[in-house]
């Protein structure tokens, strides 16, 4: 104090209150208490979606388009992103709504908690950044689902598939984290189409839902038309013609994301040689299409899981919770297990044994040792 000189000790400053009704969001509908309002408003309003099939979009993109054509209908939908807008896509939405969208900049504890705030005015928040990094909110997460918090998260740049960025970037234990979330819905989109249908499905749902996206693109394989309820899946099956007198074995492979498409190059090479895979399109991880799995096992009791996502606590184990008790169903897990490298993302997936090679490696593998 002697060093300091004279002091003012009647200096005060004042706090800024906080900006009341979110004055910024003027003329959009609130609610007070936990419940959204969607219901309120008419899907039927939203706008058709135009991908053709083959086309090459990349999941995280389309989950911009998503929120910007949602966010035409829900009046009351507002996006939070960690910095990364150009990356989650979410800068659509901010385009399209700058007044609904918040830059929440590094600070992805305090984005989730403003998230959080947000529902419980009524507002329907979409909290985006690269999976990896909400693992730092993870507190956050698991206290708003307590307090029955109605905020959807997406989580960008899963896996090794996103390539040269290397291991700190990649979201690998994302899907755990979410499936461990009481109450918690997770889906794993494989093409834009999925995906946009699947932020809908959110949009519908009370409650914590994660959305995984992906770096790569990926081309769209699915119908405008098709849709992709919460808990559901989709059956892939090659239409086998001549070859059907020389099917020997069958194999259930069972993926979701970057992986399906592995799986789907897997069923073409492996139908060559007399097996017929049936892959299984699980974008919905938690909760996981059990009716689908079981009555599949009925043909044949041979299932192979491949994902993007550590060995741990993603759909492997979901899929090993579905027949858990049960014998007669062989289950064989493919996931990330090595830490991974930089590397170009076809690499990587090869080095971590989920591209199409390791699938039609185990698949024989599984049915020399049990058949």
């Amino acid at each position: 104090m002697k060093e300091l000189g004279e002091v003012d000790l009647e200096v005060r400053g004042e706090v800024r209150k906080p900006i009341s009704n979110f004055s910024r969001l003027s003329g959009i509908p609130q609610t007070t208490g936990h419940n959204p309002i969607a219901s309120k408003f008419s899907s039927s309003n939203v706008q058709k979606l135009n991908y053709k099939l083959g086309e090459e979009v990349a999941t995280r993109k389309a989950y911009g388009s998503a929120l910007k054509r949602l966010g035409e209908v829900y009046p009351n939908l507002v996006s939070l992103d960690g910095e990364v807008k150009n990356s989650t896509y979410a800068e659509i939405f901010k385009e399209a709504f700058s007044d609904r969208y918040f830059e929440m900049f590094i600070a992805e504890q305090n984005m989730v908690g403003a998230a959080i705030g947000m529902a419980r005015l009524g507002f329907i928040p979409f909290a985006s950044s690269f999976a990896c990094f909400l693992s730092r909110a993870f507190d956050q997460i698991r206290m708003g689902s307590i307090g029955g918090a109605n905020v959807k998260f997406c989580g960008s740049h899963a896996g090794v598939s996103i390539g040269e960025d290397g291991p700190s970037q990649m979201g690998l234990e994302d899907l755990a984290m979410f499936r461990a979330i009481n109450g918690s819905i997770v889906l794993y989109p494989a093409d834009a189409v999925s995906t946009e249908k699947l932020v809908e499905e959110m949009i519908k749902h009370k409650g914590i839902s994660y959305i995984r996206t992906s770096r790569p693109t990926t081309p769209v394989i699915y119908s405008n038309m098709e849709e992709f309820p919460i808990g559901g899946s989709k059956v892939h099956r090659l239409k086998v013609k001549s070859e059907k007198s020389k099917i020997k074995e069958k194999v259930i492979i069972a993926a979701c994301g970057v992986t399906l498409f592995e799986a789907l190059k897997a069923q073409e090479e492996l139908v060559k040689e007399g097996i017929e895979a049936i892959a299984v399109d699980c974008y919905s991880i938690k909760p996981i299409d059990e009716a689908t799995l079981k009555e599949l096992t009925k043909e044949t009791p041979y299932i192979i899981t491949v994902e993007d996502h550590y060995f741990e606590g993603g759909l492997g184990d979901a899929v090993l919770n579905v027949f858990a008790g049960s014998g007669g169903v062989k289950i064989k897990k493919l996931a990330v297990t090595k830490m991974p490298r930089s590397g170009k993302p076809a690499e990587l997936l090869a080095y971590e044994g989920i591209d199409t090679a390791s699938i039609i490696r185990k698949a024989k593998e599984i049915l020399e040792i049990y058949s």
